[in-house]
């Protein structure tokens, strides 16, 4: 366990349904991870498995209706973030906890300069001067990295490239000196040199600040690059845990096993790309018993008809799973 000293970020028994014609879709059930301070956690999984609604749950961002935080705690220096009036809310979101979203073309105003969107989270949660905010963003453009940046600050969105863009996400996020950054998927959509770049950036940025940051992706080898933690999700529900060399040299979850063994680097030359069979089931028509079951090669009876506890199989690597369970001590 972490000393609680260390933790910039404890999500408790988290749960986010969303409310849908087709019935509840609980998107995220019932999950607990602690963020390190100075640390990156990754939480990984395939698409609908639940990551980004745990990032929006983390902010309350989830649109409601259809969603919503059903129960859970998530603590942040002492307080419970769930428990927070709407404007105590607003004052942390952006500047104690920042995110950098999915798609930054979507994410920024396209119709306001970069620079302006800089200044205006500088000047709503730091209070300085019109030029002093607009000083600040050149800073900031230029320590991610954005060539000529007194000059670029004029520009919108549409004028910078899919990794420019990106970069100016990455300072507008780091606009107030976050303690905590949410990164969604941070390097989507980009060549694999801009993604070397800005996992770089990341990485030189939290040694500078101290931030820790939560890492969404389903790219283990971004992972690899950057994780010291590692969170595996799975149709709503943590199914396994572990520090990052830990899992690579031996995951314990078939499900982590199987999104190793889809790794085209673990594949014989010629041989045809492994898979795991089967799809991610609908958040509204979960299985019973471990929601995995149905796609599981090692899969038993058990399986089919109880829901596998998460519990510690040695320091700081857990699962859910019956494999495991009778030998493992709970949390």
């Amino acid at each position: 366990m972490l000393n609680q000293d260390h933790i910039a970020l404890s999500i408790r028994n988290l749960r986010t349904w969303f409310h849908t014609d087709q019935g509840i879709a609980r998107a995220v059930d019932d999950v607990s991870f602690d963020v390190p301070t100075g640390k990156t956690l990754a939480v990984v999984g395939e698409s609908g498995c639940g990551k980004s609604v745990t990032a929006l749950s983390i902010l309350r961002l989830v649109p409601t209706p259809p969603g919503r935080i059903e129960g859970g705690e998530i603590l942040f220096g002492g307080q419970d973030l769930l428990e927070l009036p709407l404007g105590e809310m607003r004052a942390i979101r952006g500047n104690d906890i920042s995110m950098i979203f999915q798609e930054p073309m979507t994410s920024m105003n396209p119709v306001f300069r970069v620079g302006g969107q800089i200044m205006a989270a500088i000047r709503l949660h730091r209070g300085l001067s019109k030029d002093e905010a607009r000083r600040e963003a050149i800073a900031l453009l230029d320590r991610v990295g954005i060539p000529a940046p007194e000059l670029r600050v004029n520009d919108y969105p549409h004028h910078m490239s899919g990794g420019m863009l990106q970069r100016v996400m990455i300072a507008l996020a780091l606009a107030c000196g976050p303690k905590v950054l949410i990164a969604d998927e941070p390097t989507t959509a980009l060549d694999v040199t801009i993604q070397a770049q800005i996992l770089d950036l990341l990485k030189t940025l939290q040694k500078d600040t101290g931030m820790a940051i939560m890492l969404i992706t389903h790219d283990l080898g971004v992972v690899a690059e950057v994780a010291d933690e590692v969170v595996v999700m799975y149709a709503g529900k943590k199914v396994e845990q572990a520090p990052v060399n830990r899992l690579f040299a031996a995951p314990r979850h078939p499900y982590t096993q199987g999104l190793f063994a889809s790794l085209p680097a673990t594949q014989q030359p010629g041989a045809r790309l492994h898979t795991i069979d089967g799809n991610v089931p609908a958040a509204t028509d979960f299985p019973r018993g471990c929601r995995f079951h149905p796609r599981c090669p090692k899969a038993m009876a058990r399986c089919r008809d109880e829901e596998p506890p998460f519990r510690i199989l040695e320091e700081r690597h857990g699962t859910a799973c019956w494999l495991h369970a009778e030998g493992g001590m709970a949390p």
